[in-house]
């Protein structure tokens, strides 16, 4: 018999949770919810890293946690501080005990891990006035004559870029701990701590189960902030704001989720198939961890059966110090749609390889849709194993990167996408399809032959074999590629090198390639020799029917191509309220080439994998839809949008 129990702000630590009689604390409700029940939260804030007891059974046995319908419930990490003392001028000052943050404490842990490659001594903890989040100055005597900073250095592209907010930039805070107390300093200007809304984050978590196997839980229609979370790599536990840890079948819906320090939604790894022992032992290269943990994830249960599976959707996501959505190997068979991601990794306190608005190890059949991700630091990133993975009709725009892919082996599809970014694509796999994608901004594409990552059985985490990158094997039909005509490379196309890697936009990239299986076949094996021929011959490219504007270039092996070096489309992303709307401009002949539409059936298999292109289930995909979700003809325009046409374009793409 199914239970629906109650929590609100009136509620009793002695109460039974009936809506008459309700629980204090979302905690007292997750501590006896079984599969079937539901837990209402009514409006208030709650201060509590919500623990889930127990699991649901199936999809149709789960445990739902909601906030009440009309209702603001908002979940915390932090604590609200008032007993501030004032040091000299702005600068105010708090003692805490150390028993006050328990066998946790954010101002004393570090961030830390694997891949870490820029942290000034900065830690987890965080200082919040009136819910804007300070920077954590490195010394006490920054925080006497603070700067406001209006550009900083992007570490991945290595280009300079301006702070959104850079007033913001002035506010400081700078802890002290010893053994038996932490003290926090804060420069407030011309605030009144003790008369604000001053909050420190004190948890690592606001919901988020401590054991693993907790599956089938919902959780919806909550506002939830300010953890302390840690340093999420793929070689280490990997604790988000909330997060299945290490389960299957979680639905998470509907959130507002912000003010992470490193990462907000979690569906990774868990601790005992490693934990930074890059970092700690330092006698292994990070990547030799990694592959052991995906043996050591079989070990312990890593399957379709078992892990995975879960939806992350319609929530916004936003203010976090690493990545909106993080995970390895547990986010195996997941949807992640319709999510509003911004803001991720915009203050640049700190810097490593694992930061994006999602940021994926071993993606395997992950379907990543109808999201709007923008000024990040990177957009998505899928690392390893982006195998079965569909990336489809997106809207990346302001990002310093849009999309990377990288050490893959495919076969997975990037379809009915918006790259916007003055640096769309990092190109690091094999075995892609890039299907009806507009695409503005420079591209890069690399071979990676230092580095042999697994590929899998179909549609399953059964690991069938390793292989390094050797660039190629890729599809690029019905596609816009805009450059930057006052960069471009038009009319140098015979004096480019075979390998090229940096600053082009288009299809360039694959020059000397060859364009099929079976040529790829007849040279590889036109000379004796094993796997250093493989190493020496381009693998097949698979292109056709794309468009290059404003400086884009073609492959030159790509029998109908339009190519427009000196037509700049004057591309724009309008936000217009909560909408966005792309500005576009097209030539008079746009229409004269059609792209065909792209299936299974027409996509062939990636080469390495030896598998096909299709849907999760092993159905055959049809990318007949664009990105508003309208019905392609059998030939249409190119581009992600079925409605484009010659001239003044004004479409809504997003709201």
């Amino acid at each position: 018999m199914a239970f629906e129990y109650h929590v609100a702000k009136n509620g009793s630590a002695s109460a039974d949770g009936t809506e008459q009689n309700p629980f204090l604390t979302i905690n007292q409700a997750a501590s006896v919810a079984q599969a079937g029940d539901k837990v209402i939260v009514h409006e208030g804030e709650y201060r509590e890293w919500v623990k889930p007891k127990f699991a649901g059974l199936s999809d149709y046995r789960r445990i739902t946690y909601q906030a009440a319908e009309g209702e603001k419930v908002v979940i915390k990490g932090s604590e609200q501080i008032q007993n501030w003392e004032q040091v000299e001028g702005t600068i105010w000052k708090v003692v805490l005990s150390n028993e006050f943050f328990g066998d946790y404490n954010p101002y004393k842990e570090e961030i830390f891990g694997d891949w870490i490659v820029y942290n000034p001594g900065r830690h987890l903890g965080d200082v919040y006035l009136n819910g804007m989040s300070f920077y954590e100055a490195e010394t006490f005597e920054q925080l006497k004559n603070p700067e406001v900073k209006t550009e900083v250095i992007d570490h991945w592209t290595k280009s300079v870029v301006s702070i959104q907010n850079p007033e913001q930039t002035k506010y400081l805070w700078y802890t002290e701990v010893d053994e038996n107390q932490t003290t926090i300093y804060a420069n407030f200007h011309g605030a009144n701590p003790n008369e604000e809304l001053v909050e420190i984050n004190v948890r690592k978590a606001c919901f988020y189960p401590e054991q693993v196997g907790i599956n089938y839980i919902t959780v919806r229609g909550f506002e939830m902030a300010q953890a302390a979370t840690p340093w999420t790599p793929p070689t280490a536990d990997q604790p988000g704001l909330i997060g299945p840890h290490w389960s299957k079948g979680w639905i998470i819906e509907d959130n507002i989720i912000h003010d992470a320090k490193c990462s907000a939604i979690s569906i990774g790894k868990e601790v005992t198939t490693g934990h930074n022992y890059r970092t700690v032992r330092k006698d292994k290269p990070g990547y030799q961890y990694q592959l052991e943990s995906v043996f050591s994830a079989k070990q312990i249960g890593w399957s379709k059966e078992k892990i995975g599976s879960h939806i992350i959707r319609n929530n916004t996501i936003y203010d976090c110090g690493q990545n909106g959505v993080v995970g390895h190997l547990g986010c195996v068979f997941s949807e992640i749609y319709n999510n509003h991601i911004y803001n991720i990794a915009q203050k640049r306190e700190f810097y490593g390889h694992e930061i994006a608005g999602i940021k994926l190890h071993a993606a395997i059949d992950v379907q990543i849709r109808d999201n709007r991700i923008h000024d990040c630091s990177l957009g998505t990133w899928l690392d390893w194993q982006t195998q079965g993975t569909r990336i489809s009709r997106n809207l990346f725009y302001r990002n310093s990167r849009d999309l990377f892919v990288e050490v893959s082996s495919g076969p997975y599809i990037v379809d009915n996408n918006i790259l916007t970014a003055d640096y769309a694509l990092d190109n690091h796999a094999q075995g892609g399809a890039y299907i009806n994608n507009l695409i503005r901004g420079k591209m890069v594409q690399k071979k990676m032959l230092d580095r042999a990552t697994p590929y899998h059985v179909p549609h399953s985490t059964e690991v069938a074999g390793f292989a390094p990158v050797y660039g190629g094997d890729d599809r690029f039909l019905n596609n816009i590629f805009i450059g930057d005509e006052s960069v471009k490379t038009a009319g140098l196309l015979t004096e480019i090198p075979t390998e090229i890697t940096n600053d082009f936009v288009g299809t360039v990239h694959f020059k000397g390639y060859t364009t099929s299986l079976e040529e790829y076949i007849e040279v590889v094996n036109s000379e004796e020799g094993d796997h250093r021929r493989f190493h020496q011959v381009e693998q097949p490219v698979y292109i056709n029917r794309n468009a290059y504007y404003n400086g884009a270039e073609s492959f030159e092996r790509e029998s109908e191509r339009v190519v427009a070096p000196h037509f700049n489309p004057e591309i724009k992303i309008i936000e217009e309220g909560n909408a966005v709307y792309l500005s576009i401009e097209l030539p008079e002949d746009f229409e004269s080439l059609l792209g065909e539409t792209q299936s299974s059936k027409t996509l062939g298999r990636a080469r390495i994998v030896d598998a096909e292109f299709e849907n999760p289930d092993g159905s055959e995909i049809i990318l007949d839809k664009d990105i508003l979700g309208e019905q392609r003809t059998e030939k249409s325009v190119l581009g992600p949008i079925a409605s484009l046409q010659a001239g003044k374009n004004h479409i809504k793409v997003w709201g």
